[in-house]
């Protein structure tokens, strides 16, 4: 017979299938036994240890069709990092996305985390997250690690692959007790102590050690014919970050040349010129400052996961399994924040550091009358529930016919937690502010007020606002696959599936416009606001003891403040959030119908190799549903916003459909026992966001002053990204435990939503600036940037008159009330965000990744590097919308290892290269935001007191590493964040 491999043809496609069901899209039942068996001996390597998992993970890369990476867990209960996103950026290609210094979301080959998709045990899975209502990306903070067996990463396109992951098709595994026969059990317990926490107010301050709690039982019958498996882990975790940062990012860009009145710098020889150091050429680009603050943030989080299995073989040829799997998670966010806003750039003092575009070293304003420092406050909290029922048969039929049927229901679904809602905002003020300076010369940002007075101007209420938002997502899902052995050295693969997704989002505001001031100081008791020495929660930043810096950050409980106001305003309901009813109510349907076939060849030639060819035929028609609420005025009651009325609501639906022909080709070519080279080509596709998608047109609630309104609306015709992909890899296993492979890749894509600004008026609605009040005011002798006095003299001057009614005068002088746009009066613009199969894009790389375990001496290292790149690149002298790939950096890991039969060492460090993480700003503007480079050490140890009894400490980010990001230059800093060590002290009692 002939041998391939040092192996019979037969065996080594006998083996081949092993580990290709074991790592198929919905194949659970085999990953274990497969993961386990090493190829060049033949026989099944029990996965304990940390060389015992690279193994396993080596012998799933090298078994596999197409470029397949992964990570198996070190023990049963035991996988190498707490978080699953953590483990996953160890992989060459694969980045991660942190929030609250955990890991959230994944970046695989350049291409964000919209682009992967995300299986358990197969599935498809439906996702939620608050924060982002329209996205498809998976929040990996939502699973515990510890139920977890592997995870697979399949890098290259198969026809048996679910379709959705451009980047990667990412499976989560947990385990099957019919894999594992007999008992295997541990309980574990940690003590987390997250330093983040002891940089917060007191106040805001949770518990300095949180407990963690964690337990899987699996067993068999003795015949092998039943199975049951259980797992279930508790955690609790408190924790905080410190920002600081301008929200709604930089005003503008405007050319040196540029002469807006009110917003753009005087030109050379104009009154305020002088003021100016180094001022930008007329042909340069710059930008200005608009809102910037301080903010301390409190996240107490409670994650509960578990999950039951019930497996029954009544004959060796049949598997059943029966699997219930539930995750929760709670996150209570406690948050305060002072900031200040700019926006009278004529009375601006600043510096500039030169350069075609530009944002300033220093930048001061100099104000007429006293203006607001704010003191905000949010208090709110939220749940995420996952709950899955799945059911799955293996029949091997005869020899050579082996069938698969799979069906599960699942729901994901998000909402408040709090009887505050999902998100809110209590806004204060002191009307005392003067001149105020920024300084961006510092790590971190250093504001000054030399002026404030919050003595003689105490804080009061001013504006607020409760969010409420709501996400259901549902997927019921059926696969029927089977895999038929033809002749001696080949295959086909055939299957059919049916995917019926839901995707369900609500969201409700109560928003009290009052940013002029709601209440009087004297409506509250002294002590209820409490200063706390700002630069002592922003020690790791430099620039954080500046003298120049404002010493004071102002905290408040939100319960109190919030019912005393709602007390002093006589409006209960406008100082909680709305339950009954929504804003928007949004739902989109996706309905696809697939089926694939796959032939698969061992050729005995000079070179042996193994060919695969396969096709993927499917079908989606997308239904959008989307409740329209019309604007009906614009009103302007504070110094810079003009907040919009809303009345009565309206549902639009609209339908679409989508046919896609999905081939690919894999070649496995073994150059030596020890070597391979791999060769890919296939297509794949990734689908659009539900908000790319969704229609029905969304205003946002606020006319800015400065820059107008925002709106948004989706596209449900949008086509899938179709990505053209060719990937070429050489592996060399030269040990039983070491490798080296480099790869490389290229992915042409085409159908990209590209995201157009319009800049339009919508449903007729005016507004008062630049109206005939407005003009009456500027020709009194006011400025277009002085808008204090605008307000002043068309409220004193035409109160009573259509659209104008003063209410009364602020403590600082100023009058309140309101001023509404008439028929008369210049129609409000809006920027509305709208999406087109406009785009096409190139991304290509190159990954290089080394595992070395030296001998006997229980030392290893792993070490992988990622360069991505791609033309499409974002111009930042380009003030048009722009498109390019969000998320394309390069990446890399290096892991030290040391084990023998007591300790475990594993030392890791990961680094990931800035990127574009936005090309919309925070205000809604076409603008770029990087996130920069940033590298994370990692540290875990463990002990083995006995062959049941172990030990371990674990530190994550053990250098203090910060978060950036910045605009259009690396000068222009966006935000700072501050996080902190997080260390975990545990026992594991295996059974």
């Amino acid at each position: 017979m002939k041998t391939i491999s040092g192996q019979p043809l037969s065996n080594r496609r006998l083996i081949s299938l092993a580990v290709a069901s074991a790592c198929a899209a919905f194949v659970p039942a085999h990953a274990q036994d497969a993961v386990a068996t090493d190829p060049a001996v033949g026989t099944q390597v029990v996965v304990t240890g940390i060389r015992a998992s690279l193994q396993s993970t080596m012998n799933m890369k090298r078994n596999a069709d197409g470029i397949v990476d992964g990570i198996v867990a070190d023990d049963i209960g035991k996988f190498p990092d707490t978080n699953l996103a953590e483990s996953l950026q160890r992989i060459s290609g694969v980045s991660i996305d942190r929030s609250n210094g955990e890991g959230q979301k994944v970046t695989v080959r350049g291409l964000g985390p919209d682009f992967n998709l995300v299986l358990l045990n197969g599935r498809q899975m439906p996702t939620t997250d608050l924060s982002d209502l329209s996205g498809r990306s998976f929040d990996f903070s939502n699973l515990a690690s510890e139920a977890i067996s592997q995870l697979q990463v399949y890098k290259t396109g198969r026809a048996d692959s679910p379709t959705g992951g451009i980047g990667a098709t990412i499976n989560v595994m947990t385990a099957r007790p019919l894999d594992n026969p007999g008992l295997r059990a541990s309980v574990g317990i940690k003590a987390v102590k997250d330093t983040s926490n002891d940089h917060l107010p007191g106040m805001l301050k949770g518990d300095s050690v949180t407990p963690e709690a964690s337990g899987i039982y699996s067993n068999t019958s003795a015949d092998g014919r039943f199975g049951i498996a259980v797992s279930a882990s508790h955690q609790r975790r408190d924790s905080g970050f410190n920002r600081a940062g301008l929200a709604n990012g930089y005003q503008g860009p405007y050319l040196g040349s540029d002469t807006t009145a009110g917003s753009t710098l005087p030109q050379p020889g104009q009154p305020g010129s002088q003021n100016i150091t180094n001022r930008p050429g007329p042909n340069d680009l710059y930008s200005i400052p608009q809102n910037f603050g301080y903010s301390v943030n409190a996240i107490e989080r409670e994650r509960t996961n578990g999950q039951l299995v019930l497996q029954f073989r009544p004959v060796k040829e049949l598997t059943t399994t029966l699997d219930l799997t539930y995750s929760e998670q709670k996150i209570h966010t406690k948050r305060n924040e002072l900031s200040v806003w700019f926006g009278q750039t004529p009375t601006s003092t600043s510096t500039w550091p030169g350069g075609h575009v530009q944002a300033p070293l220093t930048y001061q304003e100099t104000y007429q009358t006293p203006q607001d420092i704010s003191v905000v406050g949010g208090d709110y909290a939220t749940k995420t529930k996952n709950q899955s029922v799945g059911f799955n048969a293996v029949w091997k039929a005869t020899s050579d016919l082996r069938v698969e049927f799979d069906a599960h229901h699942s729901t994901a679904e998000s909402g408040a937690d709090s009887p505050f809602g999902t998100e809110n905002n209590l806004s204060n003020a002191s009307f005392s502010r003067g001149n105020t300076k920024i300084d961006f010369t510092k790590e971190l940002p250093v504001l000054s007020m030399p002026a404030a007075d919050l003595v003689n101007q105490p804080i009061q209420a001013a504006g607020s606002w409760f969010h409420n938002s709501w996400q259901k997502a549902t997927i019921n899902q059926a696969q029927a696959k089977g895999n038929l052995k033809l002749f001696e050295a080949s295959d086909l693969n055939f299957g059919v599936s049916y995917t019926d997704s839901t995707n369900r989002s609500t969201y409700s505001n109560v928003q009290n416009n009052t940013w002029g001031g709601a209440t009087k100081p004297s409506d509250y008791p002294g002590s209820i606001f409490q200063a706390n020495p700002l630069g002592s929660y922003f020690k790791q930043l430099g620039g954080h003891d500046a003298p120049e810096l404002f010493g004071s950050l102002y905290t408040f409980d939100f319960a109190t403040l919030r019912a005393l106001t709602a007390k002093a305003t006589g409006n209960a309901a406008g100082y909680l959030p709305n339950f009954a009813s929504s804003d928007t109510d949004r739902e989109l349907k996706e309905k696809s119908s697939s089926g694939y076939v796959s032939f698969g060849t061992d050729w005995d030639t000079a070179i042996p190799f193994h060919s695969a060819l396969g096709v993927r035929f499917e079908r989606t028609k997308v239904t959008s549903v989307a409740q329209v609420l019309p604007g009906t005025a614009v009103v302007w009651g504070s110094q810079n916003e003009l907040p919009i009325t809303f009345a009565g609501s309206s549902y639009s639906t609209q339908d679409a459909s989508y046919t896609n022909v999905l081939p690919s080709l894999n070649l496995d070519f073994d150059l030596r026992s020890d070597m391979k080279l791999r060769a890919s080509a296939g297509t794949t596709i990734g689908r659009p966001r539900y908000d790319q998608l969704q229609g029905g047109l969304s205003l946002g609630t606020i006319v800015n002053y400065f820059t107008g309104g925002t709106a948004s609306v989706g596209n449900p015709a949008l086509k899938p990204v179709k990505s053209k992909n060719l990937d070429l890899s050489w592996e060399w296993y030269y040990s039983q435990q070491s490798l080296m492979s480099l790869a490389a890749f290229h992915k042409t894509m085409d159908n990209y939503a590209g995201q157009t600004l319009v800049s339009q008026n919508l449903y007729n609605l005016h507004t008062p600036v630049g109206g005939a009040y407005y003009k009456a005011a500027i020709g009194s002798g006011c400025t277009v940037a002085d808008t204090n006095c605008i307000r002043n003299y068309i409220l004193n001057t035409y109160d009573g008159q259509p659209g104008v009614v003063k209410t009364g005068v602020k403590s600082d002088g100023n009058l309140n009330g309101t001023i509404t746009g008439l028929p008369t009066d210049p129609l409000a613009n809006f920027l509305t965000t709208t999406y087109a199969n406009q785009k096409s894009a190139t991304v290509k790389g190159a990954e290089i990744n080394v595992q070395h375990m030296f001998a006997n001496t229980g030392f290893g290292v792993q070490a992988n590097y990622t360069y991505v790149s791609s033309p499409t690149k974002y111009d930042n002298a380009n003030t048009n919308d722009q498109f390019a790939i969000l998320g394309l950096s390069n990446s890399a890991n290096l892991v030290g290892i040391y084990e023998d039969a007591k300790w475990s060492v594993r030392i890791a460090y990961n680094w990931r290269d800035k990127f574009l993480a936005s090309t919309v700003d925070g205000g809604g503007r076409a603008a770029p935001v990087y996130t920069d480079s940033y590298g994370q050490t990692d540290v875990s140890i463990g002990y083995n007191y006995n062959q049941n009894l172990s030990f371990q400490l674990e530190a994550i980010n053990l250098t203090n590493a910060t978060q950036r990001q910045f605009g259009r230059t690396e000068a222009a800093t966006l935000n700072v964040t501050q996080n902190g060590p997080r260390y975990m002290v545990g026992a594991r009692y295996k059974f």
